[in-house]
């Protein structure tokens, strides 16, 4: 069968998509994507021809409008596309524009033509979305008249030589309108989120100062939630909006304009260059735009910007003798967490890495930008010295605690790997016999008291042991450095087998968390009934919370209530693991001789009691922890072991006298 189809593979299997059909069978290749990607993409390709408009100089206003079936339309105050006859080309301009591959009229932009700095330079965006469309419909006004096409599935509509539809204007209107509803025989999904276009805007009226982008986004038939972007100063206004209050220096604008090429053999080209940047503490946010388009891959921008300024911060930081003895350099990371940094550059000609045009490749973009900062930095850093001191700090600070963290991490991965076996034994760790994990237990008890009692009552198959030595770290307050420090920490986590899931910004992989590796189904809580026990339970959970945040979420969590009181009456035994619980008993049986005895902890339980209220699964009580908001949950955290003490102390006075059964007062 194999041969047979080799043998029919001749001249004729050769075929050439034609039309529509180039797009609608592979819009991936055009749009990046035949799903939602794309199919975003495509409004982008619209939109571009609108902002291209206004930054030449033609209108300061686009409009979008998301409707409820999907179909998006952009609108603007340009000049109006050209639609009408071409005697050059002796076709009809809206032929070329909207049913002509590579046509358009921004070629010639590195000549001084129309478009000098422009989105959309290779002629494909109009004509590949309306061939990705279910239809389209365009509106232009321009040279008094108003024009109107009709498309639907790639195809022109309307009669033969009168597709056109031309009509007189009675006052004065330039501009284009553009409605159309992606094809769901291209695309996979066509539901763009408003939050897709409010991104795409905002992000255009950031790097085309001066130009307002109203958003209307229909949420019921013909009602309209409106929302507009403007920002007069650009970057500038952007960068001061990110950094919010007190940054570690106020923000800077640079521009500049440099002529260059990428070869020697090649065409020589305008750039224009414009960096917004300041330095914060509690803000980082790093974007390149380059001719309107958010480079979001980056490309040549980022490069410079990272040789630019590791370069100049070093130097700085070497010539004032910052670095410590034998101290290793500063890396763009460490500068990355305190920058807010936003470049807008625009070239008459560009090499974007594909039609998505998330990225850039320009050589001499590249080397023209990162001179230029270098230089910027330098004399920015000689006026303001204070300035950069306090970047210098910052940087190192940065740098110092990203070593640090490696140093955690290689020491959490260290001790905490491995097997438990007789090489790797953690101190007085008990193990039950089973390998079943869904039937494997682990009571983390207090002292070794805890340990001998629980010891002798647990049932050996599926319950294991281990014991903590005193009162554990609070690791809420604690740096992880100090936690991992922590024999008892480690080893109980050791003990768990699932890792840590620590969240360090200076070090992406310092988690080890792995609920796969858990070696067991229950954890259980086991402290005594008194201030103490419950002081220790309450570290546990919370080095759990800090630690392995998964594993109470997921239910693997509990609490193992010890009972208060023994009470006997002849020879039955009631257990109250409460003052009321007591109560209740007590009041069953007035009348009759009781015996009351208070628990005096679990060391002091003998085993047959300790099975039947602690260990048994049919008998004894176990709490999930389970916190149905993981937020509220790290709220109370803190304000019961944080540095809030104000805080803790109205909590204490106004919710105190709820637990006043549980104090022991006696």
């Amino acid at each position: 069968m194999a041969a047979e189809k080799a043998q029919n593979y001749g001249n004729e299997s050769i075929s050439a998509l034609k039309g529509a059909d180039r797009v609608r069978k592979r819009p991936g290749v055009i749009f990046g994507s035949d799903g939602l990607e794309g199919c975003e993409h495509a409004v982008f390709e619209i939109l571009s021809n609108s902002i291209d408009e206004a930054r030449e100089g033609h209108g300061r206003l686009i409009t979008v409008t998301r409707y409820l079936d999907h179909s998006v339309e952009v609108e603007d105050q340009g000049r109006g596309c050209p639609v009408d006859w071409n005697e050059k080309e002796q076709r009809w301009n809206w032929e070329l524009v909207f049913c002509e591959l590579y046509a358009g009229g921004k070629y010639g932009n590195n000549e001084g033509e129309n478009y000098e700095y422009s989105l959309g330079l290779n002629g494909l965006g109009s004509c590949a979305t309306q061939y990705a469309s279910e239809y389209m419909d365009v509106t232009v006004w321009r040279d008094g008249y108003e024009y109107q096409l009709h498309f639907k599935k790639g195809e022109i509509t309307g009669q033969k030589g009168r597709e056109l539809q031309k009509t007189p204007l009675s006052r004065r209107r330039t501009g284009t309108r553009t409605r159309w509803l992606p094809d769901l025989e291209v695309f996979t999904d066509i539901d763009i989120p408003p939050e897709y276009f409010a991104g795409v805007m905002k992000r255009q009226a950031v790097v085309n100062a001066g130009i307002t982008f109203r958003l209307r986004v229909e949420t019921a038939a013909g009602k309209y939630e409106t929302t507009e972007f403007l920002y007069e100063n650009g970057i500038a206004d952007y960068v001061r909006e990110l950094a919010g209050e007190g940054p570690l220096t106020e923000p800077v604008f640079w521009e500049s304009e440099r002529r260059g090429r990428d070869r020697a053999d090649k065409d020589e080209y305008k750039v224009k260059l414009s960096v917004s940047c300041c330095f914060s503490n509690r803000t980082s946010v790093i974007e390149h735009y380059h001719n309107s388009s958010w480079l979001e891959h980056g490309g040549s921008p980022e490069k410079a910007a990272k040789s630019a300024f590791v370069g100049a911060i070093d130097a700085w930081i070497r010539q004032n003798n910052k670095y410590q003895k034998g101290e290793s350099k500063i890396t763009w990371g460490d500068i990355e967490d305190c920058l807010v940094l936003v470049s807008s550059n625009f070239s008459t000609q560009t090499s974007y890495e594909n039609q998505t045009k998330k990225a850039i490749t320009n050589k001499f973009v590249q080397d023209a930008m990162a001179e230029f900062l270098k230089t910027r930095l330098e004399i920015y850093f000689i006026e303001n010295p204070g300035d950069a001191s306090r970047i210098a700090e910052q940087v190192l600070i940065n740098k110092r605690s990203r070593e640090q963290a490696e140093k955690a991490r290689l020491n959490v991965k260290k001790k905490l790997s491995g097997s438990i076996d007789i090489a790797n034994r953690v101190q007085k760790f008990v193990d039950c016999r089973t390998k079943d994990v869904s039937r494997r237990e682990i009571y983390i008890v207090e002292g070794d008291s805890a340990l001998g009692s629980v010891k002798l009552s647990r049932d050996a198959e599926f319950q294991g042991i281990m014991p903590v030595r005193g009162k554990i770290l609070n690791c809420l307050k604690a740096d992880y450095a100090r936690i991992f420090k922590s024999e008892i920490i480690t080893d109980l986590m050791k003990v768990l087998g699932c890792g840590v899931e620590v969240q360090n910004k200076h070090v992406k992989d310092l988690s080890t968390f792995d609920l796969n590796n858990l070696r067991w189904n229950k954890v259980v809580i086991c402290t005594d009934a008194d201030v103490d026990g419950f002081q220790i339970r309450t570290l546990i959970l919370t080095m759990l919370y800090r630690l392995c945040p998964t594993l109470i979420q997921e239910g693997y969590v509990y609490i193992a209530e010890s009972p208060l009181f023994e009470i006997n009456c002849g020879e039955k035994t009631w257990f109250a693991y409460s003052e009321k619980e007591k109560a209740e008993i007590v009041k069953k049986l007035e009348g009759k001789k009781v015996k009351i005895d208070r628990s005096k902890g679990l060391g002091e339980n003998d085993p047959d009691m300790m099975w039947l209220t602690t260990m048994n699964p049919e008998t004894r009580r176990l709490i999930k922890i389970m916190p149905q908001d993981a937020e509220a949950t790290s709220q109370m955290f803190d304000l019961l072991l944080g540095d809030n003490l104000q805080g803790r102390k109205e909590h204490i006075a106004n919710e105190g006298y709820k637990f006043l059964d549980l104090a022991d007062i006696s």
